[in-house]
């Protein structure tokens, strides 16, 4: 069941997660927010990073966790492809794994500035799975 997707945005992109649990969906944006870059598959997990983020709310725990990824990738010059999220209340744990950005191997086509609140939306299917979702800068 785990998937992610784009979506149409008109200036930037949209990245979207689906899973059978809230931190399911939630690895789900950050590997669509990787594929806003490359793609995923030729990303090695080498390099681990541990973050943690806390928010009032879902809604906003998804924009920080998604944003605390696009400050790893900015400072250690990384690209990540597996991620672990733990969610308990407000508090996120996530493990990204990665490694450095190759510009031969992975041809980066845009740079991710940030997640932003626009369509931003959290919420449970009909079915029960889990979506995760916003538009991220470019």
């Amino acid at each position: 069941m785990p998937a992610w997707r784009h979506f149409h945005h008109v200036a930037d992109i949209g990245v979207h997660g689906c899973g059978a649990t809230l931190g399911e969906a939630f690895e789900q944006a950050a590997l669509a927010l990787t594929a806003v870059i490359t793609d995923p598959a030729g990303v090695r997990p080498e390099i681990l990073v541990e973050i943690d983020c806390d928010a009032p709310d879902t809604e906003l725990l998804l924009v920080d966790w998604l944003n605390a990824l696009v400050y790893e990738m900015a400072t250690r010059g990384l690209l990540f492809s597996r991620f672990e999220v733990r969610i308990d209340g407000g508090k996120l744990h996530g493990r990204a794994w990665g490694e450095p950005v190759d510009r031969g191997r992975h041809r980066p086509t845009v740079e991710v500035k940030g997640a932003t609140y626009t369509e931003l939306r959290v919420y449970r299917d009909a079915r029960g799975d889990w979506h995760a979702r916003c538009v991220v800068d470019v």
